[in-house]
């Protein structure tokens, strides 16, 4: 099985309306709840995708007891740990005439130190089983900053392959655990390295302990640096919609090429065309299937010389 860590869960909701006009009054034309937070989406499509996954993290109050609500009798299992703090919100706001989305997300609960003990023995044991584990996400209050950290040490000894995606101070200490592969966006590689050359930038995080950098690059696609060669993948269009949950989509195309043992240029595609079938969705952490393989053999990749 697969398993997705989202420390910071998150009741995820959609509001669509026509258009977002500050100061003033809106009617809300749809609404939308998701069981959302990074891993649970990336989970959401790894499940669509055929394949057995595990969801953990942590859930508590009438928020999280939604969100394990929306979580029951569907894939990906439910194994998240309780906590006594309320799981926060996300609210999307889609601006119907503009195509643009307005996120507000919400801190996240206090975690205290026994509910991280209890997390970490339960994580343990879920490594047993796992294939592979996504690692997604910020850090709630009360969780340490190297958290992450830790998370890959502990399924690096468990003989596990690990996928690190978070930004800022957890990232940075993340990386230098040496994760088999990490996906920062554009920003969150500039901020890691300093440089906003994205070439630069991906071999400079390698060089920071990841295995594989994989760098998220909107409308200019994907670009991976690996042991193996450098490639970036292109996709066919710019497309205009709902990006909530489109690295997380892109998250589960790296992790499911991982464990299927495709070649690199064959994960980015799968990764690109999930991405951007998934702006193409209606909600947040979804993916378009039709658009997804319409989308997928029209992924350019090409390969980048090594450096000098």
């Amino acid at each position: 099985m697969l398993l997705t860590v989202t420390l910071n869960t998150a009741l995820d909701i959609t509001y669509h309306v026509p258009a977002l006009i500050p100061h003033a009054s809106h009617r809300v034309e749809s609404v939308t709840e998701r069981a959302g937070g990074k891993g649970l989406n990336v989970a959401r499509v790894l499940a669509a995708l055929g394949h057995e996954t595990v969801v953990t993290g942590f859930a508590g109050g009438t928020t999280g007891g939604v969100l394990r609500e929306l979580l029951a009798g569907l894939p990906p299992t439910d194994a998240l740990v309780p906590c006594a703090g309320t799981t926060r919100r996300t609210i999307a706001v889609v601006d119907a005439t503009s195509g643009d989305t307005t996120q507000l997300n919400e801190a996240g609960p206090t975690v205290t130190a026994d509910e991280w003990d209890a997390f970490l023995t339960s994580y343990g044991k879920l490594l047993a089983d796992a294939e592979a584990v996504a690692l997604c996400g910020s850090l709630p209050p009360g969780v340490p900053v190297g958290a992450y950290a830790q998370l890959v040490k502990q399924a690096r000894g468990a003989g596990v392959p690990v996928l690190l995606d978070t930004s800022g101070e957890p990232l940075r200490r993340g990386i230098a655990a040496r994760p088999d592969l990490v996906k920062p966006n554009a920003d969150e590689l500039a901020q890691l390295t300093g440089s906003r050359e994205p070439l630069r930038a991906t071999r400079d995080a390698r060089r920071r302990g990841a295995h594989t950098v994989v760098a998220s690059l909107g409308a200019e696609g994907m670009l991976a640096a690996s042991p193996d060669g450098t490639w970036q993948a292109l996709p066919p269009a710019r497309f205009d919609g709902n990006p909530t949950g489109a690295g997380d989509s892109a998250v589960a195309g790296l992790l499911s090429g991982l464990v299927e043992g495709l070649p690199w240029p064959e994960r980015l595609a799968r990764a690109v065309a999930l991405s951007a079938a998934t702006v193409l969705a209606p909600a947040a952490g979804e993916f378009d299937r039709d658009a997804y393989e319409d989308l997928l053999p029209q992924v350019l990749v090409d390969e980048h010389p090594p450096p000098a």
